[in-house]
């Protein structure tokens, strides 16, 4: 297929992809990037939020051409019933600043154009290009890969795999296991478009600024998944997900959920008369710090959603799949200055940075949080919610009840539904989770 050797070649153009083939080709490195989509960003979808921080280590004036949507001003946390939802919102004003933290984007346009400026330093890319099986010597080093391509398989120092918490590379090498469905989330996504100023005024904003809506609860149906709603300039990203686990048992379909989370009386008026464009669905890795496999080994190292690297409890994941793509990107061209061979003893400075930064810090905080929210879906996302509302309705509806009464009424209603034990036992657990 190719005959000429390089340095390194790069399996999948997403944010981790894209992020570790620019860091190398800007340092003087000769890349190979292989995307089995018809163009970068094709097979992704994403709310989205970009953060600024983690792009602008990579590329520091990307805000003069990049495809932004709004910058965020304002988040919303809603907790739902099947009418209600009681939430809470911060906005400041202080994020109309010159240099905005979070963007809306949209992936297909923002993965292209990262993609871009990637080739403009040299990577070469290849799109409509899956790559098969990994190419080791006989000492089980990596040395190359195999495509569906004809020809031969390319050759080169060392591979980076990113291609996704389902990519096929890897767990056909064995170089890291295949994700359990528990520790898998299936989203789906819309786009309902509507003219700027209509989206301006639903959500009470101007210009470029932007809003966030997250939502948990009842619309999930008793399983562990969160609802999302995002300001672009000319539409809505609107969507839903849920462990694939979850989904399995319950025999629930997404779209069904997504159908029902859109119907809900506290967003269908943000979305009434628009048009629907677009429709995805996009598996999310959901395990955690427990779920991390190894990273490096002979000849390869692992970023991004490939490594199970995505921030549940925050809801991130394009920052933590760019930074470590970059970082994969320093360490291998480190060890390539050095003139240092591709073994694992040296790419293990991958896992030693990864190890510093935020990413692993911040997983490693929260790594008991998963598996609560696994366990303990019903609770905290029907029961829970159910009770919330209720509580909340008590509080404001005015009838001639005397208010002892209606306080009594909660509290029945809260030992009924769980018991005050279990719901000190959640409390507990919640918190040493969040510790």
């Amino acid at each position: 297929m190719i005959d000429e050797k390089f340095d390194a070649i790069v399996i999948g153009a997403g944010m981790a992809g894209n992020a570790a083939a620019y860091t190398m080709a800007s340092r003087g490195m000769k890349v190979l990037q292989l995307e089995r989509g018809e163009y970068p960003g094709s097979k992704n979808v994403q709310g989205g939020i970009l953060y600024a921080d983690m792009v602008e280590k990579i590329i520091p004036e990307f805000r003069n051409e990049a495809p932004l949507e709004r910058h965020l001003i304002e988040q919303r946390f809603w907790l739902m019933s099947d009418t209600a939802h009681t939430g809470m919102h911060y906005r400041n004003e202080d994020f109309n600043e010159d240099k905005g933290n979070r963007y809306t984007i949209i992936r297909s346009q923002f993965d292209r154009w990262f993609s871009q400026q990637s080739r403009e330093k040299g990577v070469i890319l290849l799109c409509e290009t899956t790559a098969v099986e990994l190419i080791q010597d006989a000492y089980g080093k990596v040395v190359g890969v195999r495509t569906d391509r004809s020809g031969g398989p390319i050759h080169a120092d060392v591979v980076v795999l990113a291609e996704g918490v389902n990519g096929l590379l890897g767990t056909r090498a064995e170089l890291r296991p295949r994700p359990q469905p528990s520790q898998v989330a299936l989203a789906v996504k819309e786009m309902h478009f509507l003219p700027a100023e209509v989206i301006e005024q639903r959500f009470n904003i101007k210009g470029d600024e932007g809003v966030v809506i997250e939502a948990a609860g009842t619309i999930s149906k008793g399983m562990a998944g969160m609802g999302f709603i995002y300001t672009n300039k000319e539409s809505i990203s609107i969507g839903l997900g849920c462990l694939v686990s979850d989904f399995a048992e319950n025999q629930s379909s997404p779209a069904q959920l997504l159908e029902m989370f859109k119907k809900h009386p506290s967003v269908a008026p943000l979305i009434a008369g628009s048009e629907v464009k677009e429709y995805a669905a996009h598996l999310i890795p959901e395990g955690g710090y427990n779920a991390i496999p190894k990273l490096f080994g002979h000849g390869y190292v692992i970023c991004g959603d490939a490594a199970q690297l995505n921030n549940a409890v925050h809801r991130e994941g394009s920052n933590l799949a760019m930074t470590s793509g970059r970082i994969a990107g320093e360490a291998i061209y480190q060890i390539k200055s050095r003139r240092d061979p591709f073994t694992a003893d040296n790419l293990s400075l991958y896992k030693k940075m990864l190890d510093d930064s935020f990413v692993i810090k911040d997983l490693k905080k929260y790594k008991d949080m998963p598996e609560l929210l696994h366990t303990q879906a019903s609770n905290l996302f029907l029961t829970y919610p159910q009770l919330v509302a209720k509580a909340m309705e008590n509080f404001v509806r005015v009838d001639g009840t005397p208010k002892i009464e209606k306080e009594k009424s909660t509290f029945s209603s809260f030992r009924k539904k769980r018991g005050a034990l279990g719901l000190l036992g959640d409390a507990v657990r919640f918190a040493r989770a969040w510790r």
